[in-house]
């Protein structure tokens, strides 16, 4: 059994706020969507503008290993012959052996935005889908509003999608428009229209405004959808589309339907390497591909990770691409804390005898406000150091912050020296800097670029700052954590202190340690 998968991360995600891809972006995604196994990708609407353009004539030169393109667009204009639709023109300019379009099924919808009649809109559904056929071309029809369509005139909807079916349309999409619709209404129409039109190959289209998107797709699916259409990571407009990194996984571990087969392995790289393009935060508790997914914290559960997987995983982390995360919290017992430092890159010899002592150290440092579970450079460091295994690459002998400003001028001048020894050498720079952390981290980088090169490389990727406790006002504890890279491994650190520099100070000498242990090795 096999379900379609059609993938409009590149129109329909690129509706999402803060989202905006450019020809070469899309470029990527496509080859990361034909990698992934993706059967359908929809790469914009031609015409719409110059970014979609660029990427239609891109991808003429494009080999893909198995996933088709299709253009999107909508029906023609009422009253316009179709071969004087500047829409439909600009489908077939595009192409692409596949195009889809979408038209009006829910009556409310053809009166009052489209501003025509009941009948002039099946004309235009019928007539832009034989037009598209005549011209060589398959055509899938997005049934725009179905379900609230069907909801307020069953027949209307139902004349609507036949209007596109008898015309030659190859798949009816019913969609989810306002992505209202709730799982069992979703699966009850869809059965409706396959015992309808029982020769029509149905696919679904949800939009998750009610945090249904996913569970409404996998119910139309039972009900008799062969395509499922979503986005990677849910993007879309409002509260995204359908996320197909839920859906896919669901489909094929769950239900047993083959959908991507062993390309799912590929999930994880595929999702992560969508969100950095489209340059937003993955959530890091997104089911299956977050880096949280399979996160414990719990003492408890991290036992039960360790003697079997299943007791507190719904499914193997590899079998999408991820991998057991155990964090390491106040909450740890001596069965998360083993497991952990199991995993460890640097760190030899732990003996049963030495969990304790670690244990003990990260509760009376998280009573102080440090957090381990985001740090996990800082952990190793802090088990390095108790076990005696932590290199000694620099020692601080101090370090000075100045700030000024100049009657009449906004800019703040801000200067950081630091006077470190390396060895019998005693090394004091002077650095000035966008505020104190970053005055702070280029005089570190100019005092040890000579001796240790690589720092060169190690860049700081995300800074991020807390407050523990707001009673005490400016006077509070506050976390620093830090994200670091060297263009190819991320490490992060953390540092905790009344004073937002220290804090920052030891966050930026764990990261550059870390580093120097991780290219020394």
């Amino acid at each position: 059994m096999k379900t379609e998968i059609y993938d409009t991360t590149l129109r329909d995600g690129a509706q999402s706020e803060g989202i905006n891809f450019s020809v070469s972006d899309k470029i990527k995604i496509i080859k990361l969507l034909d990698a992934l196994g993706i059967d359908y990708i929809e790469a914009g609407w031609p015409g719409a503008n110059p970014v979609d353009e660029e990427v239609f004539r891109e991808i003429e030169n494009l080999k893909l290993k198995s996933a088709r393109i299709t253009a999107f667009g909508c029906t023609k204009k009422p009253k316009v012959r179709p071969e004087d639709d500047k829409v439909l023109n600009m489908l077939l300019s595009a192409n692409t052996e596949i195009i889809t379009i979408f038209g009006k099924t829910w009556d409310f919808h053809v009166t009052e935005a489209l501003n025509t009649t009941l009948e002039e809109n099946l004309n235009m559904i019928r007539e832009s889908v034989k037009y598209l056929k005549q011209n060589g071309r398959q055509v899938f029809f997005d049934a725009e509003h179905f379900f609230d369509g069907y909801k307020n005139n069953p027949d209307y909807a139902i004349a609507a999608i036949k209007s596109a079916y008898e015309a030659g349309a190859e798949r009816i999409v019913l969609c989810d428009t306002n992505g209202g619709c709730i799982n069992t209404e979703i699966y009850k129409i869809t059965k409706i229209v396959k015992e309808t039109i029982p020769e029509a190959v149905l696919g679904i289209h949800a939009h998750n405004d009610g945090d249904m998107a996913v569970a409404n797709s996998i119910a139309a699916a039972d009900a008799g959808a062969f395509q499922i259409q979503g986005t990677i990571n849910g993007y879309g407009e409002r509260c995204g589309n359908a996320n197909l990194c839920s859906i896919i996984p669901n489909l094929q571990l769950k239900k047993g339907v083959d959908v991507i087969g062993k390309n799912l392995t590929k999930l994880v790289y595929a999702a992560n390497s969508i969100a950095e393009i489209a340059n937003v935060s993955a959530p890091a508790n997104q089911p299956f591909v977050g880096r949280s997914a399979f996160a414990h914290k719990a003492g408890v559960h991290a036992s039960g990770v360790a003697k079997n997987s299943g007791t507190y995983e719904h499914i193997s982390p590899e079998s999408v691409g991820n991998s057991r995360k155990i964090l390491i919290s106040d909450q740890a017992g001596a069965a998360s804390v083993r497991e952990k430092i199991e995993h460890l890159r640097f760190v030899d010899n732990v003996s049963e005898k030495d969990i304790p002592r670690i244990i003990d150290r990260i509760k009376k440092l998280e009573w102080k406000g440090f957090a381990f579970e985001g740090a996990e450079a800082s952990f190793e460091l802090l088990v390095m150091e108790i076990l005696g295994q932590k290199r000694e690459f620099f020692k601080l002998l101090g370090y000075r912050i100045i700030g000024d400003t100049i009657a009449g001028i906004s800019n703040i001048n801000t200067e950081a020296s630091v006077k470190i020894q390396v060895g019998d050498e005693i090394i004091h720079t002077v650095s000035e800097g966008d505020g104190p952390v970053n005055a702070l981290d280029k005089a570190f980088r100019k005092a040890l670029k000579d001796v240790f090169p690589q720092i060169h490389f190690y860049k700081l990727n995300d800074f991020k700052v807390r407050i523990l406790d707001g009673a005490d006002g400016t006077a509070a504890q506050v976390r620093v954590n830090i994200e670091t890279t060297d263009g190819f491994n991320k490490w992060d650190t953390v540092g905790v202190s009344e004073n937002i520099i220290e804090a920052s100070y030891m966050a930026i000498v764990d990261s550059i340690v870390y580093g120097l242990i991780l290219h020394s090795a």
